[in-house]
């Protein structure tokens, strides 16, 4: 092996909840560096969704994720010249990483004025398990269910 694997970077809890997860979806949300925006935008959903739900802002967005998070995928493998769609479970961190960046996508593409409104109501249809976000997840799962002949291939 010729290069060392990268060492894991270890944020700070962001400073309002002071909550690791938080912390690392506004640096993925955040865009040109700009933090503050970010945060903005990530507090100023969380009041939305206060206002709309009655439900503290934080552990609406704690649901939402584990509603998000796929537990398998399908990942490509050569056989002998044909390759195989294999379904292999999600590594915890990856988890929170895709769960993550599906929120933000698909947040960016709903019909909302503001963005802190389009993330606060993707996040609350992700809490009651519906939305794009979930239906993505639920599409990975179909998949790998689909593929599950070739689960002897796994490495």
């Amino acid at each position: 092996m010729r290069k060392k694997r990268a060492e894991k970077r270890y944020i700070k809890p962001d400073p309002r909840f002071n909550d690791l997860i938080v912390a690392k979806f506004i640096n993925c949300l955040m865009l040109d560096g700009k933090k503050a925006v970010a945060r903005n935008i990530v507090y100023d959903a969380f009041g939305i969704i206060e206002e709309k739900t009655k439900k503290p802002g934080l552990e609406v967005f704690k649901k939402a994720l584990n509603n998000i998070q796929p537990l398998i995928e399908v990942r490509s493998r050569r056989v002998g010249g044909a390759t195989y769609q294999v379904p292999m479970e999600v590594r915890p961190e990856r988890r929170i990483a895709l769960g993550m960046r599906w929120l933000k996508t698909y947040s960016l593409s709903r019909n909302e004025k503001s963005m802190a409104a389009k993330l606060a109501g993707e996040l609350i249809s992700a809490s009651n398990n519906e939305g794009s976000a979930v239906k993505k997840r639920e599409d990975i799962h179909k998949m790998a269910e689909a593929n599950k002949a070739f689960a002897h291939f796994k490495w």
